[in-house]
């Protein structure tokens, strides 16, 4: 069963906010086949934990008027990985490196990408 309309709206916001604090690398992962407990992953990239951390903020400070909050956020302290739970959405900002180096995209490479609109994606040369 593919993503809901309603994980499709907070992930394109969510892609919006990260790409409006000049996140790199935005992609969109419909991962409602694979998990049971979300429909969608969104990455995004920063070169550094300062750019990491802001980006998690504007992607809260986007979804809350749509009436979700994250019910679970990891690694702000560090800042190198922030993992922001949404439910029905789970985002990863991540440090360019740690990026590289974990592969989520890999990893999850069998899941179809979700297509953001072209204000809401930004690859890597970005």
């Amino acid at each position: 069963m593919p993503a809901s309309d309603r994980s499709l709206e907070l992930v394109t916001a969510a892609a919006a906010a990260a790409s409006d604090k000049l996140a790199t690398d935005v992609i969109a992962l419909d991962v409602s086949d694979q998990l049971y407990i979300t429909d969608a992953f969104l990455l995004a990239s920063a070169p550094n934990e300062r750019q990491v951390r802001a980006i998690a903020e504007a992607i809260e400070e986007k979804l809350l008027p749509l009436g979700s909050k994250p019910v679970r956020r990891e690694g702000e302290r560090e800042g190198r990985w922030v993992l922001l739970d949404f439910v029905d959405v789970v985002v990863h900002v991540q440090h360019t490196e740690e990026r590289e180096y974990y592969a989520l995209e890999r990893l999850w490479k069998d899941c179809p990408l979700i297509e953001l609109p072209e204000h809401a994606a930004s690859d890597a040369s970005a």
